[in-house]
């Protein structure tokens, strides 16, 4: 079998086996080397060495954004005139505010309040002067900015969003609440302690530091390992290929529902976060339900996994899985759950085989999973055709994105929670938080193939071919309005990832019952929310074949909001869609012979792969 030629793509539904795929690209021979596609090639590894230098973000694209809103200011003296004179009435109004101050002697209210979420500024500390002036100028600033990166005539939507982000994040680090001297509860703590604060984040700068350079976990991390303080919820491996790991989990109750349930995690993290530790874990709260669980553990793909794509995910992992599913529990209809990106995979699944004729589906489940694209939020900032390209020739270059760079993009959109407000706690309080479950797991990350991202990225993200009835699987296109099933949606309030507008789109779907339900806190965090978890709450409705759409806003203010875990209202609709509980079986393997008796025990070993 030949390689792939650099520049060449394969196919998008290339129907080979993952172990047949080409893994490594053609060189071209060194008289092509300034032409054709070894010119291509050269281009790709000066991008890969420049992704090197700018975390993956493409400078041509940010120059794009940046050109198209300067050349629109500077030719709309309208708003140039609206800026100077928003300026000048901010200066004023801090002026007056300083002199209201001085003039009664104590503190006044603030001139400008700090944005709901927005807790840099709310200490005590804070409301005194001199420290109170140099926090509301920063505010007065910081809204100033937004308002010379918006609202500018002729500027394209997405040029805005990325010049205001990129604004904001240059604010962000010049914020006084990062610097000792600016700070007023930094200096406080400084002198309480003697400087021992600053000794304490000195150490941690520097144990973090090593940590990263030998690719080490953050501190803390190691006290949660798979199958000893997270993921034990008993099981056993039940079918393996060379992408998924099928697990089966041992049931508890001596009665359970008899279709099982599938759950397909994202492969971008590992599979455990619906099994973390055992007083939060969703596998072991359904299974004590009386629920047959099987969740699917994905490969970490290395360079040798380039060019795995989108149908080998679908094929080798969510029909894969099907199918041994079938054969561990014959004649029995399967209870779809995906997760976040497994999601929008099952999704497409379950339009194929709906449009293939296959009935081995009960339900759909989607947890914070998009399968409409043109509302994904802040993640769109990174998506055009120069950044996608720019991502593809970093991968092309290392054959995965890696662990950091997709990190780091998610820490950019909530910098001030995950970048800023860490640094000041680690490095200049001298505090470490103390490490949960679900850090150590987000810490826990997995790499990207070339081909699949690219394919996702581009197919999804850019053209959102899935939702417009563009999306190839065995060489025709699928719709989800194909699918019948009943499906029941989460979205989650504070999604960074999956907001939770884009979520709802589903319910624009014509021809299937789907119950939405919208839960309080982030896209991980919303999702594990366990019963008895403090300050959760939820929204949910049904809509039935036929029903007039209602937009997410009108929908939001008419749902009632009811105390709790979503968990039980999600299990309450898989138990009315399951038939009379049966005597649970034991666990067998979905393979024979030698090969099940090599299979391990859940978690498995594919999860264990740094």
């Amino acid at each position: 079998m030949t390689a792939t030629p650099i520049g060449r793509p394969v196919p998008a539904n290339d129907q080979r086996s993952a172990a047949a795929l080409p893994t490594v690209d053609t060189v071209d021979p060194p008289e092509a080397l300034w032409g054709g596609l070894g010119g291509e090639a050269i281009d790709r590894q000066v991008h890969a060495s420049i992704a090197r230098l700018t975390m993956g973000l493409s400078p041509a694209s940010l120059a794009e954004a940046f050109g198209d809103w300067a050349i629109h200011l500077a030719i709309s003296p309208g708003k140039q005139a609206q800026l100077v004179q928003k300026a000048v009435r901010k200066a004023v109004r801090l002026w007056l505010h300083a002199c209201e101050c001085a003039a009664t002697g104590a503190a006044a209210g603030p001139c400008i309040a700090p944005l709901p979420q927005d807790r840099r500024f709310v200490g005590a500390p804070w409301q005194a002067a001199p420290y109170s002036m140099i926090y509301q100028s920063f505010l007065l600033t910081q809204q100033w900015w937004h308002n010379a990166t918006t609202g500018i005539p002729g500027v394209s939507r997405h040029h805005e969003a990325v010049v205001s982000f990129v604004a904001r994040q240059l604010l962000d680090v010049m914020s006084p609440s990062n610097f000792l001297a600016s700070n007023p509860e930094l200096q406080a703590a400084t002198l309480r302690e003697g400087g021992a604060n600053l000794r304490r984040g000195a150490a941690n700068l520097l144990a973090d530091w090593e940590r990263t350079m030998a690719g080490r976990p953050p501190v803390g991390t190691e006290a949660f390992r798979p199958g000893e303080t997270v993921a034990t919820t008993p099981g056993k491996v039940v079918w393996r290929n060379e992408l998924i790991e099928l697990i089966r989990y041992a049931p508890s109750t001596e009665q359970v529902h008899p279709e099982p349930v599938l759950i397909v995690p994202a492969w971008i993290m590992k599979y455990y976060i619906l099994d973390l530790s055992p007083e939060n874990s969703l596998v072991r709260w359904l299974v004590g339900r009386g629920h047959t669980v099987f969740m699917i553990s994905w490969r970490n793909p290395g360079p040798e996994q380039r060019n795995l794509g989108m149908e080998d995910y679908r094929r080798l992992g969510v029909m894969a899985a099907l199918d041994a599913v079938e054969r561990a529990m014959p004649g029995r209809r399967v209870h779809a759950a995906g997760y976040c990106l497994g999601g929008t995979l099952l999704s497409i699944a379950a339009a194929a085989m709906a449009r293939d004729g296959d009935d081995r589906l009960a339900s759909l489940t989607l947890l914070a999973a998009q399968v409409d694209f043109t509302e994904a939020g802040e993640l769109t900032l990174f998506i055009d055709e120069s950044q996608v390209r720019f991502l593809e020739d970093m991968m092309w270059e290392q054959g995965y994105l890696d662990t950091r760079q997709m990190a780091g993009a998610f820490r950019l959109l909530r910098s001030n929670d995950l970048i800023w407000s860490r640094m000041v706690r680690d490095y200049l309080l001298g505090e470490r938080e103390p490490v949960t479950d679900l850090m150590a797991w987000n810490a826990d990350a997995t790499r990207m193939p070339y081909r699949m991202h690219s394919e996702y990225l581009r197919g999804l993200f850019l053209d959102n071919d899935l939702a417009e009835g563009r999306f190839m699987v065995d060489g025709r296109a699928v719709s989800l309005a194909d699918i019948r099933l009943p499906v029941f949606a989460v979205g989650t309030e504070r999604d960074h990832v999956a907001p939770w507008r884009s979520v709802y789109k589903i319910t624009t779907h014509p021809a299937a019952e789907v119950t939405f339900l919208l839960t309080s806190g982030g896209h991980n965090a919303g999702i594990v929310s366990e019963p008895g978890h403090p300050h959760r709450r939820y929204r949910v409705s049904t809509k039935a074949p036929g029903d007039v759409f209602v937009d997410p806003a009108t929908w939001e203010a008419a749902t009632p909001v009811a105390e709790g875990s979503w968990w039980p209202e999600w299990q309450a609709w898989l138990a009315a869609r399951s038939g009379t509980p049966v005597a649970a079986e034991p666990i067998a393997a979905a393979s024979a012979g030698r090969a099940r008796a090599m299979l391990p025990d859940a978690p498995g070993s594919y999860v264990l792969q740094p």
